[in-house]
């Protein structure tokens, strides 16, 4: 517990990571609270034609979309489904990756091999072009969405424990504990996966990001929550014939997803510098 009050000492001190943390506790919020936080919950899924396309005012304080929604109600219950979309996906990646890298790195030789393999034919496809055909080729929804990037995304955190394991495999304790007779399952779980967690943490806070990244850009295509569902990327797109003269349509949502990307990146980085012990000792920003 020390050590974990040290590290939130640090998160508080450094203002990049604290700016990114605020970010997405400030996205968790209106997830939870957009019944109550939004302007007009009632126009999110409703057509209002009369109001279509009316810019930023005392009412609609960012405008509405080409329905007649307040764009910034649309905005908050838009923040439920992309948090949803990250946390199962990466979550799904990271259950699905870590054992494998875990397993790969600690037995070597042919299962190792055979593992790491797998993630290679994965990762030689770029990541975003896999998403899209998995993704076109199962229909547009949400959980479709969710399943074309833990399908795609897995294969990171297998290379990253891979690669941890490896190193942290040949340690003194490690050597230890298989002389005094633990099983492989408790080696692994219970001496390597503390050890590389730091690791975990840092690569599953900046993907994280990329996950509400490429989400929207599946949502952009068409490829994300079907319509009227308040998705970001398809908010975009949907704005697309109607710019540069309301302007506000696009700008909206497209600052939404740049900040809350943002916001995961300077939290990466920040734990990055807080948690891995090579930077702490090179004199990280933290320190």
């Amino acid at each position: 517990m020390a050590v974990w009050r040290q590290v939130l000492w640090k998160l508080l001190r450094d203002r990049a990571t604290f700016l990114g943390a605020s970010i997405i506790l400030s996205l968790i919020l209106a997830a939870i609270l957009a019944p109550v936080l939004s302007p007009f919950p009632e126009d999110v899924f409703e057509f209002h034609t009369a109001n279509r396309l009316r810019p930023p005012d005392g009412v609609n304080y960012f405008g509405t979309d080409r329905m007649g929604s307040d764009i910034l109600s649309r905005l908050l219950f838009g923040a439920r489904i992309t948090i949803t979309i990250a946390l199962i996906a990466v979550g799904t990646a990271v259950a699905v990756g870590v054992p494998i890298g875990l397993v790969a790195g600690y037995y070597g030789a042919w299962p190792g091999d055979l593992l790491m393999r797998v993630s290679d034919i994965f990762l030689a496809i770029p990541q975003v072009v896999l998403a899209i055909a998995i993704a076109q080729t199962l229909g547009p929804s949400i959980e479709n969405v969710i399943l074309a990037l833990s399908a795609t995304y897995w294969p990171f955190w297998a290379r990253l424990v891979y690669a941890e394991t490896r190193s942290v495999k040949n340690e003194i304790f490690i050597e230890s504990a298989i002389a005094l007779g633990a099983s492989p399952a408790r080696v692994m779980i219970l001496h390597i996966l503390p050890n590389i967690s730091s690791a975990i943490i840092v690569r599953t806070s900046i993907g994280m990001g990329a996950t509400i990244l490429t989400a929207a850009a599946l949502g952009f295509l068409g490829l994300g929550a079907p319509p009227p569902a308040p998705e970001w990327g398809r908010m975009i797109a949907e704005s697309r014939d109607f710019l540069p003269e309301a302007w506000w349509y696009a700008t909206a949502p497209g600052l939404a997803i740049f900040l809350v990307v943002m916001g995961f990146n300077l939290l990466g980085d920040g734990l990055r510098d807080i948690l891995d012990p090579r930077i702490r000792r090179a004199g990280g920003r933290n320190d």
